[in-house]
């Protein structure tokens, strides 16, 4: 029996390379595409750059998170006035959208759908750039696990900053026509008064100046560990051995960390590495084959595909093949917060989206669609070239006929675990009425899947 102080490593997220190690999605879409990776040298020497900016006044980390709360939160700096970095990433629900929708509506009419469902910005503090060939095997860096980190969902934001930089500037979003939009709109904000006072009286004079303070604010605050890392889920006071997992939460662990079952833990780790408390990510990029979503609008185009690292809101793999369909592996923390789940919220409840993982291969009618022949169509949301990218390591090992990885119970069980995974536990065990109101999930139903159109 797996016990926890030696077993602590969601599910199947297995790779077909070696299992990825603890690295600290996905962010709002962008309106653009992304270019090409600068190099290592070149990328240092453009994060020393934006580090090095000659501000009048010098301000301490203290002041830079206060100013970034601030900002963070101003809908004065959107260009329909009315939406600010908040009102996707609500701090009451673990900075995710405070709503089910797949995706969220923005634009300088407040009426532009994105493309993508909108992730969680906490637990983002230790991701690493994006890299085609990631190590991180403690000692064994010749194992090349493949594509690994950056920020959103197809992982073309670097820094903090970067992907601060996404929402101000995309068109269905805040939807600023370029970085001078977005300091004439300080200017006029009831923000630039202790913008001044944080950077200096003559920051808002100076355009590029001034759009860097606003970036590194943004980036200090996401920094703030009360704020987007405080570890107080209940999950973290069982590693303090502060607490214990109660039957069922303690079943969904063990079910997580079996590689024959949920195999969660391959890419959602979970054990303390380096003195580090788990991420419940390895950070990689990963092909799940999710269903297409009719509810997100860009869809109606049946030319329109979101191919994730191979785009198309980034460009500098798009003749990459083997990349198409792949997309970040979010963190679990704070998960049973969410209303929709996976980079297209196809799933709106976390027993669905694990029991995607336990019958996508085992029953796919009821994820997928009928074609006009009939048959279901699986992977429906990816061209045929790029079906083969999709994962097929445990629990996506099986085929129509084949007992199920999980069974509803354990899957019950497996949410249950999920929960433990919510900041804010208070010592009391809420988890086991949580336990109970999903002690007899209904029968999995055709919900997800959809008609054809022709």
């Amino acid at each position: 029996m797996l016990t926890l102080s030696s077993a602590l490593l969601l599910c199947g997220c297995g790779r077909s390379d070696a299992p990825r190690s603890v690295r600290i999605t996905a962010t709002v879409a962008a309106p653009v595409t992304a270019s090409p990776p600068a190099s290592a040298a070149s990328s240092n020497a453009t994060a020393a750059s934006f580090y090095a900016q000659p501000f009048e006044r010098k301000p301490d980390a203290a002041a830079l998170t206060e100013m970034g709360r601030a900002l963070f939160s101003d809908v004065a700096l959107s260009a329909s006035g009315g939406m600010s970095c908040a009102s996707c990433h609500d701090p009451a629900h673990g900075f995710s959208p405070p709503n089910r929708l797949a995706v969220q509506l923005g634009g300088a009419d407040m009426k532009q759908p994105g493309v993508r469902a909108v992730p969680s910005l906490k637990y983002q503090q230790d991701t690493p750039p994006f890299s085609e060939h990631f190590s991180d095997t403690d000692g064994d860096d010749s194992a090349d696990q493949g594509p690994t980190g950056g920020r959103g969902w197809d992982g073309r934001a670097s820094s903090a900053h970067e992907q601060a930089a996404i929402p101000l500037l995309s068109p269905f979003e805040m939807a600023n026509t370029d970085s001078a939009a977005v300091v004439a709109r300080l200017r006029r904000s009831a923000s630039a008064a202790r913008f001044r006072q944080t950077f200096g009286e003559h920051v808002l004079d100076n355009e590029s100046l001034a759009w860097n303070g606003v970036l590194l604010a943004l980036e200090v605050f996401q920094q703030s560990p009360a704020d987007f890392y405080p570890y107080t889920s209940k999950y973290d006071a069982v590693l303090r051995r502060q607490a214990t997992l109660n039957d069922a939460e303690r079943r969904g662990f063990q079910l997580f960390e079996d590689p024959a079952k949920g195999n969660c833990a391959q890419c959602h780790i979970s054990i303390i590495k380096r003195g580090a408390f788990p991420q419940f990510t390895d950070r990689g990029l990963i092909a799940l084959g999710l269903p297409r979503n009719p509810q997100i609008p860009a869809n109606r185009d049946p030319a329109y595909r979101d191919m994730g690292l191979c785009g198309p809101l980034r460009s500098d793999f798009a003749a990459q093949a083997d990349y198409c369909g792949l997309f970040k592996t979010p963190t679990l923390r704070n998960v049973a917060l969410r209303g929709s789940f996976f980079h297209n919220g196809v799933i709106h409840t976390l027993e669905d989206a694990v029991a995607f993982y336990a019958e996508r291969d085992v029953h796919p009618e009821k994820f997928y669609p009928k074609g006009r022949d009939g048959r279901t169509a699986k992977f429906d949301d990816l061209p045929a070239s790029a079906q083969a990218n999709v994962n097929t390591e445990a629990p996506f090992d099986r085929h129509p006929g084949d007992k199920p990885a999980l069974t509803k119970r354990e899957i019950a069980d497996i949410v249950s675990f999920l929960r433990t995974l919510t900041d804010g536990y208070d010592g009391h065990d809420l988890q086991r009425e949580r336990a109970s109101a999903t002690s007899s999930i209904k029968p999995q139903s055709n919900v997800l899947a959809k008609k054809a159109t022709g």
